[in-house]
């Protein structure tokens, strides 16, 4: 992965947002490694997720007990990342329901730009056949985040991923559906070649609405072998336990009329408050799809 040249300092809301966020976590705590020795180390395309909603003082503590075996990502001086990712689906969200309905056959499509490094990449995650997540990545240009255009070597690299998947579902029958931003820090521990990425100001937008998480909680999740890692045994101690939860599929759950009820709805009920969204995003075409 190959990042751009630096953007201008940013000074606005967003800096504010990830500076809170860097300071709630104590950050500072972790040694720095660069993406180059984290891909090297803990690449992980291939991987078992496992995921946690927890409070920010646990997930202080948390990298407080990692402090010793963890590194945390450092790009410039800057230990967090603002993500954007814009989903894509059918019209009868066929994505969504595999995810909602816990079919063997899962999958997303999705583009993700790295806002302050102007990096972006089309990616497709499906299932293995023994629950693995495995997740393909395309460089794309940054200028055509939210767009999965026919004819495209991202719409090629799509149906190739998909098709290879057994998933029978093309590019064309995709189009934006809903887009998930937060603000994440990554660590891992280059030894054990494992990771744990933490998620805040999340929130999930479409058709002019937004669901977004208490800001007082925070999305742990946990990148490693089927073994638990050293990160696993510190939550579980810390009382935590793994949620089945995807941002995508709590986004649409609450943001779509007509969705079946399901365990993630209930779950997410309980931490994330919807609203109207009000900032213009390049991604304004999101929402044309329609559940059945």
């Amino acid at each position: 992965m190959t990042l751009a040249p630096a953007p201008p300092p940013d000074t606005g809301t967003a800096a504010l947002a990830r500076a809170r966020f860097t300071e709630l976590l104590h950050l500072e705590k972790l040694r720095p490694a660069s993406l180059a020795e984290i891909d090297a180390a803990a690449a992980l395309q291939h991987r078992v997720d496992r995921k946690y909603l927890i409070h920010a003082s646990a997930a202080a503590r948390l990298i407080s007990q990692l402090s010793g075996t963890h590194h945390v990502l450092d790009i410039r001086g800057r230990r967090t990342t603002a993500y954007r990712s814009t989903y894509f689906d059918t019209p009868h969200l066929a994505a969504w329901r595999a995810h909602a309905q816990g079919r063997r056959r899962r999958w997303k499509v999705r583009t993700r730009l790295y806002a302050e490094d102007r990096l972006c990449r089309m990616e497709v995650k499906t299932k293995d056949g023994r629950g693995a997540t495995v997740k393909h990545a395309h460089i794309v240009d940054a200028d055509t985040y939210g767009r999965l255009e026919p004819g495209t070597e991202a719409a090629a690299f799509v149906n190739g991923m998909l098709s290879g998947s057994g998933i029978d579902v093309t590019a064309a029958d995709l189009a934006p559906s809903g887009e998930v931003c937060y603000v994440r820090a990554a660590l891992a521990c280059l030894d054990a070649g494992t990771r744990v990425t933490v998620d805040g100001a999340l929130a999930c937008h479409r058709d002019g609405h937004t669901a977004a998480l208490d800001p007082g909680y925070v999305l742990v999740e946990t990148k490693g072998a089927a073994r638990l890692a050293l990160a696993d045994r510190h939550l579980l101690a810390l009382g935590a336990r793994p949620v089945s939860i995807s941002k995508y599929i709590v986004g649409l759950s609450l943001l779509v009329p007509g969705l079946p009820d399901n365990d993630v709805r209930r779950l997410a009920r309980t931490r994330f408050r919807t609203g109207p969204h009000t900032e213009t995003l390049p991604t304004a075409r999101i929402g044309r799809n329609t559940p059945a």
